[in-house]
């Protein structure tokens, strides 16, 4: 956000039409000890490399979210990333990836995105995979988009447990389509115990 500096005469214009006679004006109703008078009293300045130590020593104070419990995420915890992902992620056909909108700049998504339906491909003997969905929530919606037409209707059962993002997406694509979404307490059972009448 840039910081754009007001002459004394924007000032002035700015009390003029607010309706008032001056800033001060605008905090008389604050009570005098809850106002600071004066210069605030701050330690002396420091220069680039104390500052920077300061802060570093001030930060270590922080207990690192490696040994709490984190629930950031919506959903992705705590897991072991392998080495060779580093790796492969700073070869320059992958991090130059940014969004498939700019051609000038999608190389690497597109050849991400390449590779991982290779892959899938070899692996599965599958002719085609696809790959180039926005992200969780968006491959969701449209799973439930292929599933209704491979069916030619019918409703759409989803866990209440699910991520209230996850779920607003989904409703967000079903409402285009007239698909209707029933949401199903979470269970601690195995599916198949699960009696749904509709």
């Amino acid at each position: 956000m840039s910081y754009v500096q007001n002459t004394d005469d924007d000032r002035r214009e700015i009390v003029e039409t607010i309706g008032v006679s001056s800033f001060e004006e605008l905090l008389e109703s604050i009570k005098p000890e809850l106002r600071v008078m004066g210069d605030l009293k701050l330690a002396p300045p420091l220069r680039e490399a104390e500052a920077e130590r300061f802060f570093t020593e001030l930060a270590g104070m922080n207990l690192p979210a490696s040994r709490t419990a984190s629930f950031l995420g919506g959903g992705i915890y705590d897991r072991y990333i392998p080495a060779v992902v580093d790796y492969v992620l700073s070869r320059s056909e992958f991090y130059t990836s940014y969004t498939p909108y700019q051609a000038e700049a999608s190389q690497g998504t597109l050849q991400a995105i390449y590779e991982y339906q290779t892959m899938i491909c070899r692996l599965t003997g599958m002719d085609a995979a696809n790959a180039s969905l926005y992200d969780g929530a968006t491959a969701l919606a449209e799973a439930m988009l292929m599933a209704w037409s491979i069916r030619r209707g019918g409703k759409v059962i989803i866990p209440r447990a699910l991520s209230p993002t996850v779920r607003s997406v989904l409703k967000s694509y079903a409402v285009g389509k007239g698909i209707e979404i029933r949401e199903i307490p979470f269970f601690d059972i195995f599916p198949h115990q699960i009696n749904i009448r509709f």
